[in-house]
């Protein structure tokens, strides 16, 4: 410890830290610097000797001492004194802030962010004492979390020409501390010496983040252990700890050294599944999704797979699997899957509106034993004004390659843009689903009264095999920000399969969304058909194109533009269209969208003529995603159409 006179106070140096003490009188505005405790005490390595104790302990003492003099002189004059007159805060009466902080531009913003400043004058002398006291402290911990460890904190009182009082806290973080030496050490199973295991260290120690030279932050340290045992833990090691870490800390040289000690423990195996909360349905139900065997090496991944796998599944509410890392058992880790059946009949009834088909009602029944079988009986029935739907079908559940059946069956009533259908429709689908991947193929018959006003009616039937692929990679299913959706679908049928038409329908699309500053969002649509026929008679209206609409053009009516067949729009062979949109959310709920759409659909290529509509709207994120309502106009017509949806269309 070293002291230097300057004019009537003396300032001590104790290892880290700044002590002042007035000789002559107490200065309520004088630095009150008591040493402080942080997150980081108990790694700092400050060596002294017991001198240097004792002669710290003599100048506490009497620091202590002239402090509490004056703290009991203080709240006797409290007592007495009469209540604050000044009530304004300082931007009402037009005095100055009360307490300022002077400081780096970066380290000021951060302070502020954790730092709230009195907005009024305080009560009393005592109130302002405590206050300066706390805030120091409360300054150095802040500080030290950022990697600053010998901050020098000084608090100056500012002219008081008005009644109100003011002080200036300036700060001098020091210099930023960085990382010097790193070691990440090994033992358990990982250490054995299997060279699988040896590169597996090295990844782990090239993956750490903190390396030498960089800026050491308590956040950032903390991070990086959390990412080396997860890592760790993520395949095999189950049990592996961090039993030792430690950051030694140099302030004087402004250097971190970091020593971690990790015990991988022994390798986990998968051993046999146990289930707990199963009623109604056989443990076949739950072991025949796991996609992994008893004697596997344990991975987290697949854990998390198999859980995802039970949740989809409509008989269960709440699905939690996961391993105790006990290392006993470690040859052998019971897979322990707890679960609550949810109800085996539901009804559920709905209502909405959108600018394609206008309102809605609908009833739904839902069945998730039926037969016994643990199969999904579905029925809805959906009433639009301009579409109305029966539907009933039985899914079976995804066995372990994520593969089930469906068999649907339906009847459909359409009018729109003049044209009125009668479809029923049979079909049988195998479908192979992953979290970002759906893959369809099914053999669907259907049989179609079409009814054009104006033209004549026509009865179109086909069997068509049709495949379907699609890929969804977004950041967020709900707010997407960033991603991808691409949809491709082939099918077709032939006039010596039960249809009226040889044809092969294509259809592709894409969506992509792109951030914009650190909220809005730029978007592109675009989508092409063409059904490869000698005519578009005798195909039914599922696999021809017409445009308009939501998804499709804005500021034209849903499904207006195509082929004229009397007074009524029919689906031609050809389609494409395509938009661009700009999100800019003005809060975390609203915002505004500019958007132009293009696009045609026709019976041949060079019969396409552009539609072009643009317009503006609101977005609201609700619960379910973005709702969009919308004003276009459609640049061929003039006419402004209102179109309210889902803003995003999975």
């Amino acid at each position: 410890m070293t002291g230097s006179d300057c004019g009537n106070q003396a300032i001590y140096r104790l290892p880290g830290k700044w002590l002042s003490h007035s000789l002559a009188r107490w200065n309520p505005w004088a630095a009150i610097n008591l040493n402080t405790i942080n997150p980081f005490v108990k790694q700092r390595q400050i060596f002294s000797s017991p001198e240097t104790h004792r002669s710290n302990s003599q100048l506490l003492t009497t620091f202590l001492k002239y402090r509490l003099h004056w703290i009991a002189l203080l709240m006797l004059t409290s007592a007495f004194s009469l209540p604050a007159m000044a009530l304004e805060t300082p931007e009402e009466s037009g005095n100055p802030a009360i307490v300022t902080l002077s400081a780096p531009d970066t380290v000021k913003e951060m302070l502020q962010k954790y730092i709230q400043l009195p907005k009024e004058p305080f009560a009393s002398d005592y109130d302002e004492l405590l206050f300066l006291h706390r805030v120091q402290k409360e300054i150095r911990d802040i500080l030290a979390t950022e990697g600053y460890f010998d901050p020098v904190v000084s608090i100056a009182q500012q002219s008081a020409q008005t009644l109100t009082k003011s002080a200036e806290i300036t700060i001098d973080p020091g210099e930023l501390t960085h990382v010097g030496s790193v070691t990440i050490e090994f033992s358990g199973d990982i250490a054995n010496g299997d060279e699988n295991h040896r590169k597996r260290i090295e990844r782990l120690r090239a993956a750490w983040p903190l390396s030498a030279g960089q800026p050491f932050r308590s956040a950032i340290w903390e991070q990086a252990k959390s990412a080396l045992i997860a890592d760790l833990t993520q395949r095999a090691f189950a049990a592996a700890t961090i039993t030792a870490s430690q950051a030694s800390v140099d302030p004087g040289e402004a250097r971190a050294d970091l020593v971690i000690t990790v015990d991988s423990g022994p390798v986990f195996y998968f051993g046999d599944i146990r289930i707990t909360g199963l009623q109604r349905y056989d443990a076949t139900l739950i072991t025949r999704l796991a996609p992994f065997k008893a004697g596997d090496e344990y991975q987290r991944d697949l854990l998390h797979q198999y859980q995802i796998l039970l949740q989809k599944a409509p008989q269960f509410s709440t699905v939690s699997v996961n391993i105790s890392p006990d290392i006993a058992l470690h040859q052998a880790a019971p897979v322990q899957v707890a679960l609550t059946e949810a109800q085996a009949q539901r009804f559920a009834f709905g209502a909405g509106y959108s600018s394609n088909n206008g309102a809605r009602g609908e009833i739904n029944y839902r069945h998730h034993n039926f037969l016994d079988h643990a199969w999904n009986l579905t029925s809805l029935l959906r009433l639009e004004q301009k579409r109305q739907t029966f539907l009933a079908g039985i899914d079976t559940l995804p066995d372990q390659n994520n593969i089930n059946h469906s068999l649907s069956a339906s009847l459909q009533m359409t009018d729109i843009a003049g044209l009125k259908t009668d479809v029923q429709k049979i079909g049988v689908t195998r479908n192979y689903q992953t979290a970002t991947t759906v893959m369809q193929l099914g053999l669907n018959w259907q049989r179609e009264h079409k009814k054009p006003d104006g033209a004549n009616d026509q009865i179109n039937q086909a069997l068509v095999l049709d495949w379907r692929w699609r890929r969804l990679i977004v950041d967020d299913p709900v707010n997407v920000r960033r991603g991808d959706i691409t949809e491709v679908r082939v099918g077709g049928g032939s006039q010596q399969l039960l249809s009226n038409q040889d044809f092969i329908r294509t259809y592709v699309s894409h969506q992509s969304w792109w951030p914009v500053g650190s909220r809005d969002t730029f978007f592109l649509r675009a989508e092409a058909g063409y059904t490869l026929a000698s005519s578009r008679f005798g195909i039914p209206q599922e696999y021809l194109f017409r445009a308009g609409g939501i998804q499709s053009l804005r500021g034209y009516d849903f499904k207006s533009i195509g082929v004229h067949e009397g007074s009524a729009v029919v689906g031609g062979r050809v389609m494409a269209t395509g938009t661009a949109e700009y999100t800019h959310w003005l809060t975390q709920q609203w915002g505004a969208a500019a958007f132009t759409d293009i696009g045609s659909a026709a019976d041949r290529w060079q019969d396409m003529r552009l539609f072009l509509g643009y317009g503006a709207g609101v977005r609201w994120r609700s619960p379910a995603g973005p709702l969009a309502l919308d004003l276009a106009r459609g640049h061929e017509t003039g006419t402004l159409r209102v179109h309210f949806s889902m803003a995003v269309a999975f």
